[in-house]
């Protein structure tokens, strides 16, 4: 199969004709239970509470709290999280109590009976009341090249400021779900909507007072995740399952979409202070940057996605002083998490917008300003010590600059912006950005998977893998990859639903891993096979079809061909494995020196199994050479990078603040895609949703900490009437990417950087305001329309 054929997602007939099932679209069995969710609307506070009345309403099986937990810790990288408030809040939505009953109307009823009792504490409710108070989660870290003190004194000219970025919520179609199911002996099934079944088994077990192996987690699909459902899923299933253990019933928790978002965490905001040294060109010589991220009450994965964030905050850009420091801020609002592109949208925001004032302090075009600090072949690592192989940015730059006819546009709109000054028509802006996102884990040990993949005897496969499928087409991608390998259609390969019984151990799906690390367990597993089966066709094909093992093996007058499995490192360049000068290709097999003798995939699988070899394999992966050393700030952090480059041309109206995106274009290097298609679509969809980031997406809290934005009528997501008007994206043709799978480059989060693109397009119509003072507007994320108004006129709004 040819990655051009471009199949469609797996499960694109099952959603558009509605049959999908989703956790919520399981039936509801006899005596089920409907639990709802009692929580704070305190930001910080002691309470007590008092369930009586909910006990006796009707419907009502019963009502759960932290003694009902038997450990009531958790936490994916520290455990200092409960499951239930025990007599403390520290986060408006934190759960609090659990109530069981017949439905979920009755449920909701009977939670307005309860009775909390709330004594208010001091909350913070800021990074700047955090950083007062010291009030932080983990340690201050540092990653530092060369001596930036003395660059930064030695440089021609300097800036400093401060970049505000805010949170965006995931706003997955699918609210969090889970249902659980007891069996016997103590044993419980789980089916959530999560990226990590092995965190829900192990959060599971944890609450139950159970060992792991009395936990089986399912989870077939997911209605969008992009990051919410990386850690944030895990208690939610525990608050099924506590149900289902007290009662002895099956329980589903299924949040509305107002609860969901009150309840869980965000993107982090982030507040970022720098001090840049450059020349007159405009080169950059040295950047001290200050990264504070507000990770909430609890610590979830902040610690992580900060470290990204100093990780990305060189973006595509050779710095040769560099020092950046983070800190995350433990606030009382909820505790964020996990979002596409995880910290490194922070870091890149950062260095894209310092470019940006540079080039608007020196008079120059910032496209300029980007390609001349641009990495290159001769500079090539970072400040981390990686280099960057396979480095295609300048050529994305050039390239995409003379695509969408950059040069003659900023012409067009520095004339129109010069009349538009005077008669107070919409200004217009464009910005070409870059991203260079880092693909794998940073900490090593999440960066492995396992894989099996069972052949029937009828030549149609059954692979299960760690990955989950969240929308976005892993399982298709991974179904391509395995049936490539063995010549056959992606119709011939089910991927199963992922379980924690089959695929143990397994990470999340996240980092735009999922079909790196997974992938390529199953192919070898599938290459582990095929190697027996090479061998196997290599005698079958030598003797006459009347002595072929279907038609002696009963009576066994022939003697059994005895294959052995080639165990060999994945050889990914190579494309596709050859044992024994065995081709497998179409639904045959077939000696390279003699194609015209072949054999039916299907008849040597029947072959296999009458000759008693085996058809099924287990196979795990980890990505090779990385050695990142996190005391240090040092070392290879990633397999390899996905590079691309946009340019966006927005219009501002100078009386309301509205911004509309007149035209994108964007230029990737994606390697050599399994499924292109998919991979386009992640492209646009990606850019869409960091475009709301960067736009339209903000929450607004009330002075408790409570979210007030929390529904599609007061939290503005993107529609189609905001999508470009004129919408390009393309590919480039790159081959190079030998150290992953199928030379393939992942498309999952990076195309929602390259979003900061309209950002800054933004930035740069603002600046033509005759109503501004001449300096570089400070423009948050997002850049709502209050904002970009506050910015094309600070002197109206001072009070």
């Amino acid at each position: 199969m040819k990655p051009s054929e471009g199949l469609p997602h797996d499960s694109a007939h099952l959603h558009v004709t509605g049959r999908s099932e989703y956790v919520d679209d399981r039936p509801y069995m006899r005596g089920e239970l409907c639990v709802h969710v009692v929580y704070s609307t305190e930001a910080r506070a002691s309470f007590t509470l008092d369930i009586a009345a909910a006990l006796e309403a009707p419907g009502v099986a019963g009502v759960l709290t932290a003694e009902d937990v038997a450990d009531n810790h958790w936490g994916s990288i520290f455990q200092d999280q409960p499951v239930l408030a025990a007599t403390e809040v520290n986060f408006a939505g934190e759960p609090i109590a659990l109530v069981a009953a017949d439905s979920f109307t009755r449920a909701r009823e009977a939670a307005a009976l309860i009775k909390i009792k709330y004594t208010p504490l001091p909350a913070i409710m800021s990074i700047d009341e955090a950083k007062a108070a010291g009030s932080f989660i983990g340690n201050h870290r540092k990653i530092e090249r060369g001596d930036v003190e003395a660059a930064l004194s030695r440089a021609p000219r300097t800036l400093k400021g401060r970049i505000q970025l805010r949170g965006a919520d995931h706003f997955y179609l699918e609210s969090q779900v889970a249902a659980a199911y007891p069996h016997e002996d103590g044993q419980f099934e789980i089916h959530s909507s999560t990226q990590h079944p092995t965190e829900v088994q192990h959060v599971v077990a944890h609450a139950l007072g159970v060992p792991q192996n009395k936990i089986v987690c399912q989870v077939k699909r997911m209605g969008g995740a992009f990051g919410g459902k990386e850690s944030q899923a895990a208690p939610i299933a525990a608050f099924a399952a506590l149900a289902a253990k007290k009662f002895q019933r099956p329980a589903r928790v299924v949040l509305t979409k107002d609860d969901d978002m009150i309840m869980t965490g965000k993107r982090n905001p982030f507040q970022n202070d720098y001090k840049v040294g450059f020349d007159d060109d405009g080169r950059i010589l040295a950047l001290d940057a200050q990264l504070f991220s507000d990770g909430g009450a609890y610590a979830d994965l902040s610690t992580a996605i900060m470290e990204r964030a100093m990780l990305h905050i060189d973006n595509a850009y050779y710095i040769p002083h560099v020092r950046v420091t983070g800190q995350v801020c433990r606030t009382n609002f909820h505790p964020h998490t996990a979002f596409r592109g995880f910290g490194g949208p922070k870091g890149v925001a950062t260095i894209e917008r310092i470019l940006e004032e540079i080039a608007h302090v020196l008079g120059k075009d910032p496209l300029d300003v980007r390609k001349l600090n641009c990495y290159s072949q001769k500079q090539n690592i970072t400040h981390y010590g990686q280099a960057i192989e396979n480095c295609l940015l300048p050529e994305l730059f050039e390239r995409l600059e003379a695509e969408c006819d950059y040069r003659a546009r900023r012409r067009e709109i520095a004339a129109h912006n010069q009349s538009a000054r005077e008669n107070g028509t919409p200004l217009r802006g464009l910005s070409m950005t870059a991203v260079k996102f880092g693909i794998s884990f940073t900490t090593r040990f999440l960066n492995q998977a396992n894989a099996l993949v069972l052949i029937h005897r009828d030549g149609t496969l059954q692979v299960s893998t760690g990955a989950t499928e969240m929308g976005q087409g892993v399982n298709a991608r991974i179904a391509e990859l395995v049936a490539r390998e063995l010549g056959l259609s992606r119709a011939d390969v089910r991927m199963m639903p992922t379980t924690t019984d089959k695929n143990a151990n397994t990470s999340p799906t996240a980092a735009s891993s999922g079909t790196d690390l997974n992938g390529a367990a199953a192919l070898i597993a599938a290459r582990k096979i095929k190697s027996r089966l090479s061998e196997l066709a290599l005698h079958v094909l030598e003797k006459p079809e009347s002595r072929w093992a279907r038609h002696t093996a009963g009576l066994g007058t022939e003697p059994e061909v005895e294959a052995q499995t080639i165990e060999q490192a994945p050889d990914w360049p190579s494309g596709i494995a050859v044992y024994h000068g065995m081709r497998f290709e179409d639904g045959f097999v077939f000696s390279e020196k003699a194609p015209e003798k072949k054999i039916t995939f299907q008849a040597l699988v029947h072959e296999a199994y009458h000759n008693r070899i085996s058809l099924s394999e287990y196979a795990h992966y980890k990505f090779p050479h990385l050695s990142f050393n996190k005391v240090t700030g040092q070392g290879r952090a990633f397999l390899y990078y996905t590079q691309g480059v946009a340019a966006s041309e927005v219009s501002v109206d100078q009386d309301t603040g509205e911004t509309k995106v007149l035209r994108t274009d964007i230029l990737m290097d994606l390697g050599r895609p399994v499924n292109e298609s998919l991979d386009m679509g992640q492209v646009y969809g990606g850019f869409v949703q960091g475009m709301g980031w960067v736009t339209t997406e903000k929450l607004f809290y009330s002075p408790k900490g409570l979210l007030l934005s929390h529904s599609p009528s007061t939290y503005k997501i993107p529609s189609v009437q905001d999508t470009p008007r004129v919408f390009n994206a393309r590919l480039i043709s790159n081959d190079g990417n030998l150290v992953n799978v199928a030379r393939t480059k992942t498309s999952g989060e990076p195309p929602l950087l390259l979003a900061l693109s309209v950002w800054t397009a933004v930035h740069d119509a603002v600046r033509a305001s005759k109503r501004r003072d001449g300096s570089f507007p400070n423009i948050e994320v997002p850049a709502t329309q209050e904002q970009v108004l506050r910015a094309l006129d600070p002197e109206a709004f001072v009070p």
